[in-house]
């Protein structure tokens, strides 16, 4: 039985190293750096103590011996990633700007990142099964293997988690809304941005979209994240509001992806929805304070240190 299971990309980010420096002109770039969304958000709820597993692909190369040997340190459960002899590992080139938006170019299609399979009934059970948008958005394929696992997990207790973590280079075709669609009809725990709360709900104020949220009977928590505003945690009967732990950001890719990881570590540890909240606005300040998508001291005593407003070496 493991805590937490996930199922989506891994693949290389390369990023450039100074800001406003457009994909479209010549530049230098630094990595490769182990990243996606799935594997910085298992990793960072295995550095706290979970266990778990990530299901996808990488080649059989040198990126994806960096990430697999990066998330097998951290003690997440690779054996159900499989290596490519024949297609290289999944990559991203990613640029940011000095207002804070970043602009990404994805590498996926026929790679092994988007091309694993959901496994066999019974052969696998879990106290959560997170999904990633954008995982549901890059490919029609890999979607519904991310459903059919979904479905097989729920139907052995599993509760489902969601961030739609949407990226707009990578949104095309119906059946992301309809992949969309039925993750939401069975989600516990969904975690989205603002925009993505109104996107989603189809919805034109967070009121309405808390509301059109809680309509789905399997919905037990909204955590709506906000950035430096931090964020609220809305049930069917409260809301509390966290804020967050100051750093000095070098790279806020991934720290939504490790607050994800930590609050449903927080939730899988018997914590209060506060201290889980709290616990995620810790490994995502960590996590920014890093050059790197999984990157930052993330740990069960860095965290609470964190927590405590005790000093930590970044």
């Amino acid at each position: 039985m493991y805590d937490i299971v996930i199922m989506g990309e891994i693949i290389a980010e390369i990023m450039r190293e100074r800001e406003d420096v457009p994909l479209d002109e010549a530049g230098t770039f630094i990595g490769p750096f182990p990243s996606g969304a799935p594997a910085i958000c298992i990793d960072a709820a295995a550095r706290l103590g979970c266990k778990t597993a990530i299901i996808g692909g990488v080649g059989k190369d040198d990126f994806g011996k960096l990430i697999l040997n990066r998330l097998n340190k951290d003690g997440v459960d690779t054996s159900r990633v499989i290596e490519s002899e024949n297609c290289s590992t999944g990559c991203a080139f990613v640029t940011y700007f000095g207002d804070g938006s970043r602009k990404f170019l994805f590498h996926m299609g026929n790679t092994p990142a988007v091309d694993s399979n959901a496994p066999d009934e019974g052969s696998i059970e879990s106290k959560f099964f997170h999904i990633m948008g954008c995982s549901l958005m890059a490919n029609e394929e890999f979607a519904g293997e991310i459903l059919k696992t979904m479905r097989l997990l729920k139907n052995s207790g599993a509760r489902i988690s969601f961030d739609p973590n949407i990226r707009k280079e990578l949104m095309s075709g119906r059946f992301v809304n309809d992949a969309i669609s039925e993750v939401m009809e069975n989600i516990s725990v969904f975690m989205p941005g603002v925009e993505e709360l109104l996107t989603v709900t189809k919805t034109d104020n967070i009121e309405d979209g808390i509301k059109k949220c809680f309509e789905y009977e399997n919905m037990e928590i909204v955590c709506m994240k906000n950035g430096s505003k931090g964020s609220r945690i809305y049930t069917r009967d409260d809301m509390i509001e966290v804020g967050v732990y100051k750093v000095e950001q070098k790279d806020a890719t991934g720290a939504g992806d490790c607050f994800d990881g930590a609050f449903l570590a927080g939730i899988c540890q018997n914590k209060s929805i506060e201290e889980a909240a709290k616990m995620g606005a810790a490994a995502g300040a960590l996590n920014a304070a890093a050059f790197g998508p999984m990157e930052g001291r993330i740990s069960p005593e860095n965290v609470q240190a964190m927590i405590n407003g005790k000093e930590i070496a970044l």
